[in-house]
């Protein structure tokens, strides 16, 4: 009797054990499935992967320029790369009598020194708007080029009567003055040019509109002057640079430094008496 009550407790105890188990196996899976959503509500989709760049992906930047943009500016972009030919011909694209345009096809060429060339857009320009002062002053630029200083000096003489207030058109009416050996004229220019751009005689564009001259035979005489435009400025720093230059590039005339009247309140620097007591290697 004793025994039988043994099996049947150890048959109830065995189910029971069964039970649990397989409630726990339900629970189990029923923790894992994700919990429901509410109806309409989207699922969220993982973000698409993004391609690696390829090491042999070619630069985004080319050189030539996107033709998105319109010829002109095409033309603009060409201009500050020194791509010139391509430059003119890119401008060529976007002529429709427009003056500025024929101008920059002008400095374009001006630029591969076909000065011919140039001169003949600059004088289209100037058949559509006679009164463009930077044509006429790149005219000039053609003229001093070719060593042709008086009709330079007319060509800026007209530019200034239609813009007076053009720092570099007076700095090339004194460059060509200068170039003529009339430095009294070159000095004036020079000084009026300085009053109306402090930075006309830094500026090193070759491209845009107007042409600034910066070719000269005589540097050493040059720099003389922009030294002393400078002196009588109170530039003080640009006036002992152009000192230097000057001084490096051969200038001979030094007792002009303590004499002409510009350099009076450099006299008792330390750096002006330096540069004048020190030999500079020529350049």
């Amino acid at each position: 009797m004793c025994l039988n009550e043994s099996k049947e407790a150890l048959m109830v105890a065995l189910r029971l054990s069964s039970l649990i188990l397989l409630v726990c196996l339900v629970s189990g899976g029923a923790l894992s499935q994700p919990a429901p959503r509410p109806e309409g509500q989207a699922v969220p989709q993982s973000p698409p992967e993004q391609p690696q760049a390829s090491p042999d992906t070619p630069d985004a930047s080319p050189l030539e320029p996107s033709r998105e943009v319109s010829p002109e500016a095409r033309g603009d972009i060409f201009m500050a790369r020194k791509m010139y030919r391509e430059a003119a011909d890119t401008y060529k694209d976007a002529i429709r009598d427009i003056a500025v345009v024929y101008n920059k096809v002008g400095i374009a060429y001006h630029q591969m020194m076909q000065f011919d060339a140039a001169l003949d857009y600059y004088q289209r320009s100037l058949k559509i708007n006679p009164d463009y002062p930077e044509a006429i002053n790149n005219i000039g630029t053609v003229y001093y080029a070719k060593k042709n200083y008086g009709r330079a000096i007319d060509q800026y003489r007209r530019a200034l009567k239609i813009n007076p207030n053009s720092a570099s058109i007076y700095s090339n009416l004194g460059t060509a003055e200068f170039a003529r050996k009339r430095y009294k004229d070159a000095f004036e220019a020079y000084q009026k040019a300085l009053s109306l751009d402090p930075e006309v005689f830094e500026h090193r564009s070759t491209h845009g509109v107007l042409l600034q001259e910066r070719s000269v035979e005589e540097r050493a005489m040059f720099h003389f002057y922009l030294a002393k435009t400078y002196a009588k400025a109170g530039v003080i720093d640009r006036a002992l640079m152009y000192m230097r230059r000057a001084l490096e590039e051969g200038f001979k005339d030094r007792h002009r430094f303590k004499e002409d009247p510009e350099f009076a309140d450099l006299q008792d620097l330390p750096e002006f008496k330096e540069l004048l007591a020190l030999e500079p290697r020529v350049l």
